[in-house]
């Protein structure tokens, strides 16, 4: 009796204790938070450059290509910096395929669809064209992986099944070529995003690294915003202007987003988003995808690249004549001035800026693997993206709140897109007279 009596009161006790909190369960671990998060809501990033990567690697053709190892993918002179003439192709592997993407945790990519801002108009919209041809054509070769989407229905949709729910982002206005009928052709054949410049000022919209000739955007770059708003392609403001920024956010109706962006506050580069945009972003209701560029979210490595282009500058002023003096100089600056190496520890940075700021709901990722998101020590290729997760649960995010920044955001922005356009169906095309 007295051990029936004693288990009983133990029984009583312990329900007391639990139902009081004071036997809580055990807390998770860092690595436990993360992985929950993940289980629930995968990596959605928001701009990788694969189709870039074949371009320069095979000039888009893909015999023999495997995507499920890109590691032993010859390079050519663009990411083999010394290949020799008639040199056997030095292998540089790529940063992303569909094994180390599924160790990552990746399940949905906007992949983009980049072409050098160099080209003229009617060269940068066929190779538009093509890189949206090549793109397709490895999502079609691959089926039981990846599935090209168009919409959030179909995300959700290649979620369920498995597959890599596999979207289009055209990187630089320069890719319609001036015309609003090639925007309506781009979301005709499936591209969900355009970032409205690259490296270079368009006629329509400044660029954050050119000289500005439009103090912002142009009449005709308003109705570029408004055009992609009715059609529901996502307004991207990568590698814009400040004041681009800004009048793209007064006239967009629907959220923006920037597909591969860090804070200005933490790295002062021109491209880098500012404090005052970030507030706006907020109002608009769209997403900051923090890049994993190191010269972009390393303010170490920025100085140092501002502080290498002067030194070499001085060098070839100094020895006109000979380059070769010159560039010794320069490799002797280069072995006194050690490059700061950009860390995982620095995405966190830009991601707790951007939360701080305007709130976990605005925040994504847009890791730029493929495009020049190279030497980042912590976050090497797309098989790494957990371990930005276990840093983010362990300074505090809650499961909650990583599977915002993995998807989340992403996803809400896009149905946010499709539901303005559906609003606006009935409106008139923005037309724009033909230019020859």
């Amino acid at each position: 009796m007295r051990h029936a009596i004693t288990g009983a009161l133990a029984f009583l006790l312990s329900t007391a204790l639990s139902t009081s909190g004071l036997l809580a369960a055990p807390a998770q671990t860092p690595e436990q938070i993360a992985a929950a998060a993940l289980k629930e809501a995968p990596v959605w990033d928001g701009h990788i450059d694969v189709p870039e990567q074949l371009r320069d690697r095979r000039h888009n053709v893909l015999k023999g290509f495997d995507f499920h190892d890109t590691t032993r993918e010859p390079g050519d002179d663009k990411w083999n910096t010394d290949a020799q003439p008639g040199a056997k192709p030095k292998i540089v592997p790529m940063q992303t395929d569909l094994t180390r993407m599924k160790q990552g945790h990746l399940q949905a990519v906007f992949w983009s669809v980049y072409v050098s801002a160099a080209l003229n108009d009617q060269q940068a919209v066929q190779a538009t064209l093509e890189q949206v041809d090549l793109m397709k054509r490895i999502i079609a070769a691959n089926p039981a992986e990846m599935q090209f989407c168009a919409d959030a229905a179909c995300v959700e949709k290649a979620w369920k099944a498995g597959k890599v729910a596999s979207l289009l982002g055209a990187e630089g206005g320069h890719s319609i070529g001036g015309s609003l009928a090639v925007l309506r052709t781009l979301h005709e054949i499936g591209v969900r995003y355009m970032t409205l410049t690259h490296f270079k000022t368009t006629p329509w919209a400044d660029s954050g690294t050119d000289a500005p000739q439009h103090n912002g955007l142009t009449p005709f770059g308003k109705d570029v915003v408004r055009e992609m708003n009715r059609l529901g392609i996502l307004v991207d403001l990568s590698h814009v202007s400040q004041k681009t920024m800004m009048d793209a956010l007064e006239v967009s109706g629907a959220p923006v987003i920037f597909s591969h962006s860090n804070a200005q506050a933490i790295s002062g580069h021109p491209r880098n988003v500012s404090d005052e945009v970030l507030d706006k972003v907020k109002l608009n209701g769209g997403v900051v995808a923090v890049n994993f560029y190191p010269g972009y979210i390393s303010p170490g490595q920025y100085t140092w690249n501002a502080n290498r282009a002067g030194e070499m500058a001085r060098q070839k002023a100094l020895h006109p004549d000979r380059p070769d003096v010159a560039a010794a100089a320069l490799a002797d600056w280069e072995k006194a001035n050690p490059k700061p190496v950009a860390t995982l520890a620095d995405v966190v940075a830009h991601i707790d800026h951007i939360k701080q700021r305007i709130g976990i709901d605005h925040i994504a990722l847009g890791s730029d693997f493929d495009g020049g998101s190279v030497g980042l020590q912590g976050l090497p290729d797309t098989s790494a993206y957990p371990a930005l997760f276990v840093e983010l649960a362990r300074k505090g995010y809650t499961k909650e709140d990583l599977k915002k920044i993995a998807s989340g955001n992403f996803l809400r922005v896009l149905k946010a897109a499709e539901a303005y356009a559906a609003a606006h169906k009935g409106d008139a095309v923005v037309e724009n007279p033909t230019s020859f």
